[in-house]
């Protein structure tokens, strides 16, 4: 029987990002981002919730990293706020918000926690949605490596694995989509599905840009990766039938095509270049090699996925429906399939045809109905859903895919974005009026794993 034990260098991990556990938004010159506009707007956020103070994180920075030790781990991934390091989005940099980060980062050394730095994650300035609509125009990506200029060359003495954005698809297709409705996340709706798309290729540029810059400015040897929630098909039955149908529904499902296959090959997906047809994002001469930039590493944000199986259709897939009673945990989408976490990471090995790329999953969690009692959270579903995915995972290395480390999603509770503070991710409860820290039972299960380096 499988003892479940990793490699000796897998890398453990926990993640949070910006907006979502700092907090302090208008302090040390930090101006809005759109996330701070779409939040203030009533009817946008549940419960009407804000980013004004989330976890407080920039106040409590130092007792945060003593939970990190607490729990072991060695790794730490969080992201940096653009509008607190230029405010407007272009132009001055704020050293104050570049002070903040020198701070949290110098107490991380001296806790002995490598920082894994996510340069985007979704905050961007308003400034300059005000200015030329955010993602809409060009613009965008070339402010974006100015950002990462200044960014990298202050902090990079720092910081030396670096990931340029998270999750294109969310704060594009999310948010501009006319078919999103509501929308869950900020932009101005577009009119045309071609639209949309731009909005993801201007942000797939900044990515192409963003290498650029970081190993421009770096003054230390450096890695660089981007960060997708790939849209994960999973076979139904692992039949030569289905895992076929699977890879072949993988080109156009969610935004794999458009995102994830430039990405990591220099090329829209055919499938999706013909679903598409006259709706294809204009792609300027020299685009997609700016694009395909040379990554060292893959972060795989993963939570859930779709059974696919062979049919006697024109696509010859089908993707298949879950029954009311299918096990789910506390969001609308979070159907437990665990299988997907190994097959997002075959399908790069295998579909996407990059066997050579290492593979880090820098989110992986769950929402669960989390009650705090007689000070304990016992989050037994969380346990089960997090353990069924290590295992998923383990099963990639122990088949030699090059999966090299997990970062679970959250360290804490946090800002859930449109769902405000009525969705519990973390690993550690947070008491949002008193902002006390609570370890639950996944913070014991997760510290076990760690300290054995296997699934317990």
């Amino acid at each position: 029987m499988s003892s479940y034990q990793f490699p000796d260098d897998f890398l453990w991990g926990a993640a949070t990002a910006a907006y979502q556990i700092e907090g302090a938004a208008t302090e040390d010159g930090r101006k809005p981002s759109v996330w701070d506009t779409f939040s203030a707007t009533p009817g946008k956020v549940l419960n009407g919730d804000t980013g004004m103070t989330a976890c407080d994180h920039y106040h409590r920075y130092e007792s945060d990293i003593e939970l990190m030790v607490q729990l072991g781990i060695k790794n730490y991934r969080f992201s940096i706020a653009w509008p607190r390091i230029i405010p407007d989005g272009r132009g001055q940099v704020n050293e104050a918000g570049i002070d903040f980060y020198k701070r949290l980062l110098d107490r991380l050394q001296e806790a002995g926690i490598t920082p894994y730095a996510t340069l985007f994650h979704w905050d961007s300035p308003q400034a300059l949605e005000d200015l030329y609509g955010s993602w809409r125009s060009r613009e965008m990506a070339r402010d974006y490596a100015d950002y990462v200029t200044a960014v990298v060359s202050r902090l990079g003495d720092r910081i030396s694995q670096w990931m340029t954005i998270n999750e294109i698809f969310c704060f594009t297709h999310m948010g501009y989509s006319a078919e999103e409705d509501p929308p869950h996340a900020p932009g101005t709706r577009v009119k045309t599905v071609k639209e949309v798309w731009q909005t993801s290729h201007h942000a797939l540029l900044a990515h192409g840009l963003g290498c650029q810059a970081i190993r421009a400015a770096s003054p230390v040897p450096c890695t660089v990766g981007l960060v997708d929630n790939i849209s994960v098909t999973v076979p139904l039955m692992e039949t030569p039938g289905d895992i076929e149908a699977t890879k072949k529904a993988f080109h156009t499902y969610g935004t794999n095509g458009g995102v994830i296959f430039p990405a990591l090959t220099g090329n829209y997906s055919p499938a999706l270049l013909e679903k598409l047809g006259s709706q294809v994002p204009d792609i300027q001469p020299g685009d997609l090699e700016t694009i395909h930039q040379p990554i060292d590493w893959l972060g795989f944000n993963i939570y859930s996925g779709v059974y696919t199986r062979a049919a006697d259709n024109a696509e010859g897939y089908e993707f298949l429906p879950l029954p009311p009673g299918y096990p789910r945990l506390h969001m609308p989408w979070l159907n437990i399939v665990p299988e997907c976490l190994y097959w997002g990471i075959r399908h790069v090995s295998e579909t996407l045809g990059r066997p050579d790329l290492p593979i880090i999953v820098t989110e992986n969690g769950c929402a669960a109905q989390d009650r705090l009692v007689d000070g304990e959270v016992m989050d037994s579903d969380r346990i089960l859903y997090l353990r069924q995915h290590l295992k998923a995972a383990h099963r990639a290395a122990s088949e030699g895919y090059p999966l090299k480390g997990y970062f679970v999603w959250s360290l804490m509770d946090n800002f859930e974005w449109a769902w405000g503070y009525d969705r519990r991710f973390g690993i550690t409860y947070i008491d949002y009026a008193t902002q006390q820290r609570i370890p639950k039972a996944s913070f014991a299960w997760y510290r076990e794993c760690l300290r054995q380096n296997r699934v317990v």
